[in-house]
């Protein structure tokens, strides 16, 4: 065996960079806990002492104390010595409190916490084959997804993504159909409800929880045009076709997305449009080396997407779903006229629309 010699500077700088990526991780937990607890929101409201700012929250002192000495660190909140006072920087609350910047990434925390749970699960996985049944990530998912999609549905979905639909809007105002698959807690259809309260809307999905929210959510609202019914996309057969049929983030992992698209195209009456917001990536490693979301995004697909669909012998396509193949599948599945948009803010989603 013939040994390489190592650069020892090599071996320090990358020594360097693991510790930044073990830095990183601790930080996660800290939005993640300051989101749950309120206590980021609490910060954007201006200085404070930990006292002041565990009164502002309703929480322990010596708590946020600590959490206050892990962010000042991580150079995410400011610390005055001479006044004991932290301060979320104003560009710092644009990005972690809701109705502060564009979109609020805090929620976004939740996955890698309730992704590291799963890792023994997979790691088992890698040695045994299969993968990682959907079921071992609920209750909990339902959350960790409802938190982080609703910041995208309520700045883009009635403002960008029904717009790129030719004439849905007209057609919505008038009275259409329009089915969500794989709609979780269904918040999409409550937007859709309210804005449309001529058309009928109906969510599908297989998480008997999910849907409860979604009902209780719709129920709150007062809306009468929005139900949600349990169903599995791979089978889905409706009675009445929809002239639109959305889906956010559900096909590519699922066991048989071809045989979902199929049943999805079937569901739709003649000219009616089928959505899907999905992952965008390159079709080969080598060109998302540069796109900055990749790790985070074959990270989530290792740990989720592709355990589950591997767990019941899926396609598993993973959350890096390439432009080529989807556009093979929807056209496999009967789709013509197939167009991408990007998503504004979003380099690592695109929204895809297609003709029946």
């Amino acid at each position: 065996m013939i040994e390489t010699p190592v650069d020892p500077a090599q071996v320090e700088g990358f020594m360097g960079r693991v510790m930044s990526m073990y830095a990183g991780a601790m930080l996660n937990y800290m939005i993640d806990i300051g989101h749950r607890t309120g206590l980021l929101a609490a910060a954007a409201d201006g200085a404070a002492t930990s006292e002041e700012l565990a009164g502002r929250a309703g929480l322990t002192e010596r708590y946020v104390r600590e959490w206050l000495a892990t962010m000042v660190s991580g150079g995410i909140v400011e610390y005055d010595p001479p006044t004991r006072t932290y301060t979320l920087p104003p560009a710092h609350a644009a990005c972690l409190i809701d109705g502060r910047g564009p979109i609020n990434l805090a929620p976004f925390a939740a996955f890698q916490t309730h992704l590291a749970k799963h890792v023994h699960q997979v790691a088992r996985a890698f040695k045994e084959g299969g993968g990682v049944p959907y079921a071992e990530y609920r209750p909990e998912f339902t959350d960790v997804m409802d938190g982080a999609s609703r910041g995208f549905l309520d700045a883009f979905l009635l403002d960008y993504c029904v717009p790129l639909v030719p004439g849905l809007a007209d057609r919505l105002t008038a009275g259409g159909r329009v089915a969500d698959v794989g709609c979780g807690t269904g918040h999409a259809l409550v937007l859709l409800g309210r804005a449309y309260p001529q058309s009928t809307f109906v969510g599908y999905d297989i998480d008997d929880a999910a849907l409860a929210r979604g009902r209780a959510e719709a129920a709150g609202a007062g809306l009468t045009n929005v139900r949600y019914e349990a169903c599995d996309a791979a089978r889905l057969v409706v009675d009445e076709p929809f002239d639109a049929i959305f889906v956010f983030d559900a096909v590519h992992d699922q066991v048989d997305p071809a045989r979902v698209l199929r049943r999805i195209h079937d569901a739709l009456r003649p000219g009616g449009f089928f959505v899907m917001k999905e992952p965008h990536a390159a079709d080969a490693l080598e060109d998302n080396l540069l796109n900055p979301m990749a790790p985070i995004l074959y990270g989530c697909s290792t740990l989720h997407c592709l355990p589950i669909s591997l767990a019941h012998g899926g396609a598993g396509i993973g959350t890096m779903f390439a432009e080529g193949l989807a556009r093979q599948l929807l056209a496999d599945a009967g789709f013509t006229g197939i167009d991408v948009h990007p998503v504004a803010g979003d380099p690592a989603d695109a929204v895809y629309v297609c003709t029946k």
